[in-house]
């Protein structure tokens, strides 16, 4: 039986190889150009670092954009500690006392929106809109202006259509602070589409 090949490193030229091709990987995640470079060039040292530990049982490609993955994670789940502590006024309550500012709490109208803060009827046909340019580009310009970590946990679970599970594991979030990310995701998002889209 032939032995499994057993790939080696040349770090004096990842950077040749490799960059181009992990920034794109890294911008499409991330979105922003200097925090993307910065992963790329991070995964390189880390790379350096770890050579002594790299068995050669997968090729030096693979193991690069393995550490680039871990190090896009990590900028996320660093993103989510400070979203979830970020001080501002939404942001500081807690989850009951956020879902109460827009949910009735009891009553005949337990779980309705409160009339002062529920959305706008659309009036148009989701299918329509949705075969507009024009609201796909309005969409991509709202998903941007929100908080990185909310951008990054719509499109996730919306966009690239990872379960639960999946996202809150590549987070290290709680399926209950995934629901409260995405629902302020939503609302943020449904506001920014009144204004930019529906508003006329």
């Amino acid at each position: 039986m032939a032995e499994p090949v057993k790939h080696t490193c040349n770090p004096e030229q990842w950077v040749t190889a490799y960059s181009d091709e992990f920034f794109r990987f890294a911008m499409f995640r991330v979105k922003k150009r200097e925090v993307a470079e910065d992963l790329v060039q991070d995964t390189f040292l880390s790379g350096l670092g770890a050579l002594p530990r790299f068995r050669g049982d997968c090729t030096e490609k693979s193991w690069l954009y393995n550490i680039l993955r871990n190090k896009i994670i990590d900028h996320f789940r660093k993103k989510v500690n400070q979203e979830i502590k970020k001080s501002d006024a939404l942001s500081d309550m807690d989850d009951e006392t956020f879902f109460s500012f827009f949910f009735h709490k009891d009553g005949s109208k337990l779980g309705e929106w409160k009339e002062d803060v529920s959305p706008k009827k659309w009036e148009l046909a989701a299918d329509s809109i949705m075969e507009k340019e024009e609201f796909m580009e309005i969409l991509h310009y709202c998903l941007a202006r929100l908080p990185e970590v909310q951008s990054k946990v719509f499109s996730l679970k919306n966009i690239e259509e990872f379960t639960t599970k999946e996202i809150c594991k590549e987070l290290g979030l709680t399926a209950s602070n995934l629901w409260t990310i995405i629902h302020r995701a939503k609302l943020q998002l449904r506001g920014c589409l009144e204004n930019r889209w529906l508003k006329e």
